[in-house]
């Protein structure tokens, strides 16, 4: 096996609960979501972000808006819908309760 394809394999299982998560905290530009992934280590290939947030728009978990730009094309913002918050709750649930199991069974000898 390859530990390379494992680790990438982990960080895009939790790339849609990082990417709500950042969403949540007000809108936000793609760039900007890029830069913090990038920054945290958990996006490898920004191709992957662009088919993750239409995605998450067709599930209706995000919505979006142009807004004019003096310096180019207009940009798209980013915002969570209240479904999104509903949905980012239920995956916080399941991020805490997977990391007391793992911390449980790794902590053992």
């Amino acid at each position: 096996m390859n530990v390379a394809n494992t680790q990438i394999q982990m960080r895009k299982g939790l790339l849609e609960f990082c990417v709500l998560h950042i969403i949540s905290r007000g809108e936000v530009y793609t760039s900007d979501l890029i830069e913090e992934l990038t920054q945290a280590q958990m996006i490898v290939v920004e191709g992957t972000l662009y088919p993750l947030l239409n995605r998450l728009k067709s599930a209706e978990l995000v919505t979006y808006r142009w807004v004019e730009s003096e310096a180019g094309p207009p940009r798209k913002y980013y915002s969570i819908t209240e479904e999104g918050k509903s949905f980012l709750l239920t995956l916080s649930d399941t991020w805490a309760s997977l990391v007391n199991s793992t911390n449980e069974i790794t902590s053992k000898n």
